[in-house]
């Protein structure tokens, strides 16, 4: 541009001396007009180079502004494009906001995938698990449908025996009916018999007085059992002798030998001080053997439950638990309505022997134990519990009915006695099960299986009254 402005002062001099020498040479060609064509020659000279310079300039500037303009029109091309630039700047700004934007969602998604995958992982592992809880629950649904298939054939084989004993009963009908018959013609012979008897009073007398003798012996039985027995056998042959000499009815020795026997055979086992099996007479369920032990917490009690070498099955059913099970020198369960019958008649304590696979000695100990009838399913009572070297872990079956396999007293949705294969006194199920399967599932309270569980009763008394 100054380049430019330069030029056109240039050519303004350039026309003011070209004005000047025109005005200088037309005064000279005025005064002497003969010397015009010299003037024309000599002005023509002079100017040329001016105008050939000038027309050189004025191209120039024609060039000048032409390449102005396109310079203005590249300066507005230029102009337009950078505001193009500004504005693809300004997009790109905006395009790398959102970019940066994204990326931020990009992240927090990552973040979110990750959280999710972590769920995911969470959730597999559940399911897992619940897939392996499925499988247990198949095997235990298994052995259920197994159980439940030996319950059919028990079922059946009940059915059968029922069927059997219906047959039995209808025989016994028809014997009842010919022992009445029997009866009446035993009646006939007994007013015959009473009045044979009504001459021999004085030899009744003298059986009388020996029985007399008899009764009197029984009250020191306890401190005379041997001899007594021996006395007994030897009072039975004489006066079996009498009543064959005397003719005396039958019926009458038997009832005399019974009354003998009811005196002489206890209750429980306070009489004896050895550890041996003994008979008892409970009322309500007569003669029957039970385990005395005096070895392992003073005389006189009675073992209910053994459990010494596992080699009794206590999966049993309802019934065999109420009769009882086993053997006496092995594993045993002395029985429901025996146990019920006994600790019926009086206050009864309830010891606890329990000894761990690794050879350590525990017991328990409680004060008022005893169960309830068959009708109220033999229900559990265990009174004050004795510090003694293991927890109260009994306590959780007081007041629970027995349950087993085939009837379902427990509180639990299943049933315990399938799930664990013994019968108890469970809740949901149990802490303490001493009829469970021997191994790693007989426990009470410990953590340590159990090799040997033995529970014991006797008479609510102190050591010193049970030996005297």
């Amino acid at each position: 541009m100054s380049r430019l402005i330069i030029n056109a002062v240039l050519l303004l001099i350039v026309h003011e001396i070209y004005s000047v020498a025109t005005a200088t040479d037309q005064e000279t060609c005025e005064s002497d007009r003969l010397m015009e064509e010299q003037c024309r020659i000599h002005n023509y000279k002079t100017v040329k180079p001016l105008l050939d310079y000038f027309r050189q300039v004025q191209n120039e500037l024609e060039d000048k502004e032409i390449k102005e303009k396109k310079l203005n029109e590249l300066n507005s091309d230029l102009i337009e494009k950078y505001h193009d630039i500004v504005r693809i700047h300004e997009k790109f700004m905006k395009e790398e906001a959102l970019l940066d934007e994204y990326k931020n969602k990009v992240l927090k998604g990552e973040s979110d995938l990750q959280l999710s995958q972590n769920k995911v992982e969470k959730l597999q592992s559940e399911i897992n698990s619940k897939q392996n809880i499925i499988v247990k629950l198949k095997g235990q649904l298994a052995d259920k449908s197994t159980n439940l298939e030996n319950c059919e054939l028990q079922f059946k084989n009940l059915n059968s025996s029922i069927i059997e004993k219906d047959e039995k009963i209808k025989r016994f009908s028809e014997n009842i009916q010919n022992n009445t018959e029997h009866q009446k013609t035993l009646e006939m012979q007994l007013e015959n018999s009473k009045t044979k008897l009504m001459k021999q009073d004085k030899d009744i007398q003298l059986c009388q007085s020996e029985i007399d003798t008899l009764n009197r012996t029984s009250e020191n039985i306890r401190k005379q059992q041997k001899k007594i027995e021996m006395e007994f056998k030897d009072s039975q042959t004489k006066l079996i002798d009498k009543v064959k000499e005397n003719h005396l009815c039958q019926a009458e020795v038997d009832t005399l030998n019974k009354t003998l026997l009811n005196s002489i055979i206890p209750s429980s086992c306070s009489p004896f001080g050895d550890s041996d099996v003994h008979p008892l007479n409970v009322s309500g369920i007569g003669f029957f053997d039970v385990l005395c032990n005096s070895q392992l917490a003073g005389p006189g009690w009675i073992v209910i439950q053994q459990r010494v070498g596992g080699n009794e099955s206590f999966n049993r059913d309802w019934a065999t638990y109420r009769k009882g099970f086993g053997e006496m020198d092995s594993d045993f369960f002395l029985g429901l309505e025996k146990i019920h019958r006994i600790t019926s008649l009086q206050r009864f304590e309830l010891y606890i022997h329990l000894v761990a696979v690794n050879g350590s000695v525990f017991n328990a100990r409680y004060d008022d134990f005893k169960i309830s009838d068959e009708d109220n399913g033999y229900a559990l009572s265990l009174g004050k519990f004795d510090e003694t070297v293991i927890g109260d872990a009994m306590r959780d079956g007081e007041n629970m009915k027995f349950t087993t396999f085939d009837r379902d007293n427990d509180s639990d949705d299943g049933n315990c006695a399938v799930g664990h294969k013994s019968g108890w006194w469970y809740t949901d199920c149990y802490y303490c099960n001493l009829n469970a399967p021997y191994g790693e599932y007989l426990i009470c309270y410990l953590r340590n299986p159990l090799k040997e569980a033995k529970m014991l009763i006797r008479p609510k008394r102190s050591d010193e009254e049970v030996s005297n």
